[in-house]
């Protein structure tokens, strides 16, 4: 099997789920106990806590464990808009994750002014059309950091820096998921990440929030996180997570070129084909994990399921959507619509992918696009 669909997961580091092991099986206590093998087991998480935040330039109180990005943003936008007074403007953009896309609807639902920023051809917000939606009624501001479809990343230092300036007292929260440890820290207020897009287990992530901010909570109960997310701390999944990030911060630069180098492979080799399209940003402009491209004249799910019935998994956007109906709605924004739409695969890549895998994947992709365009319409 040749795996391109890391976007959507990634494979769990050995060392990862060697650690989450160890803390299943041998120092597996609750760490709110009180003798000393769960006394340790807190030690330990705080010792994580303080490496994963290191990587964000955050402080370890400024970090709160949850269960995955989608609680992350979930948190970050309901939570600290019940900490507000009243309800004002809030402003995501047209390519968000379901999980605050959808989470903004429920909010327009609720009263509050939302609106949605439109993005360039890449995938990226563009900034002149964020700055004309910026009021002083503004409450809060959500722009993801790399587009999970694009590959897009977005200049989230200069996002911030107008939001500061145009709407002092608005929030800014950044989807970090497909950026975290594959892109530079920025500057914002509140910052999600998730475990099993840097190949740790599913079921563990994080949020960062800037210290004054204020959150309020919507799981109480047990006081955990510092009253931020109650719940038993999920030692395991922590510590597997801190064994994943420390991983990364020593090999990173290594992983982003390999991921760059047959992420360029595989764009190369798929340009033969005639009749291809890139969608987003130039090859070396966006993330080196994603490439989207569309193949003219070949529905995206057919072409996907011949693919996956030969050993090769992709996808034809976002996992989270993967079973629903209708167009897609990130490359609606994009401009992307007709056959390039219906025709469009996202590839993601990881650290265990090759280029001798971009060589086998573009050759089996060539064979399926010939064959299934035989039978397009005419």
């Amino acid at each position: 099997m040749i795996y391109f669909d890391n976007s959507a997961t990634t494979k769990v580091l050995p060392e990862a789920a060697e650690a989450a092991r160890r803390y299943m099986v041998e120092a597996y206590y609750n760490p709110a106990a009180a003798y000393s093998a769960a006394v340790q087991v807190e030690r330990d998480v705080a010792q994580a806590r303080a490496n994963i935040a290191a990587k964000m330039n955050a402080e370890p109180a400024e970090l709160t464990f949850t269960s995955c990005g989608t609680e992350s943003n979930n948190t970050a936008l309901y939570g600290s808009l019940r900490a507000m007074r009243g309800q004002g403007r809030v402003i995501v953009s047209a390519v968000e994750h379901p999980s605050v896309y959808e989470a903004a609807l429920d909010l327009k639902e609720r009263g509050y002014d939302v609106v949605f920023a439109g993005v360039d051809g890449t995938g990226a917000v563009r900034l002149d059309e964020l700055e004309g939606l910026l009021t002083q009624e503004t409450r809060l501001v959500s722009i993801m950091h790399v587009n999970n479809e694009s590959g897009a990343v977005n200049d989230i230092d200069a996002v911030y820096a107008l939001v500061k300036k145009r709407a002092p007292e608005a929030l800014l929260h950044v989807d970090g998921v497909q950026a975290f440890m594959k892109e530079a820290p920025v500057r914002c207020d509140m910052y999600s990440v998730s475990g099993h897009k840097l190949h740790a287990p599913k079921g563990v992530g994080a949020l960062y929030i800037r210290k004054g901010v204020r959150v309020k909570p919507y799981l109480i109960g047990g006081g955990q996180e510092s009253g931020m997310r109650s719940g038993t701390t999920n030692a395991a999944g922590i510590m597997a997570f801190n064994a994943a990030v420390t991983d990364y911060a020593l090999h990173g630069r290594e992983y982003r070129e390999n991921m760059l180098l047959v992420k360029k492979r595989l764009y190369s080799n798929l340009s033969r084909i005639r009749d291809v399209r890139l969608n987003g940003p130039a090859v070396d402009a966006g993330a080196a994990h994603i490439l989207n491209m569309s193949f003219m004249g070949v529905r995206g799910e057919v072409l996907l399921n011949a693919l996956s019935e030969r050993g090769l998994c992709v996808s034809t956007g976002s996992a989270c959507a993967a079973h629903k109906r209708g167009k897609n709605r990130i490359l609606n924004a994009m401009g992307i619509t007709g056959d390039r739409q219906d025709g469009a695969i996202r590839f993601s890549f990881s650290r265990f992918n090759t280029t001798a895998e971009a060589d086998a994947a573009a050759q089996l992709i060539e064979e399926q696009v010939g064959y299934l365009r035989r039978f397009r319409r005419r």
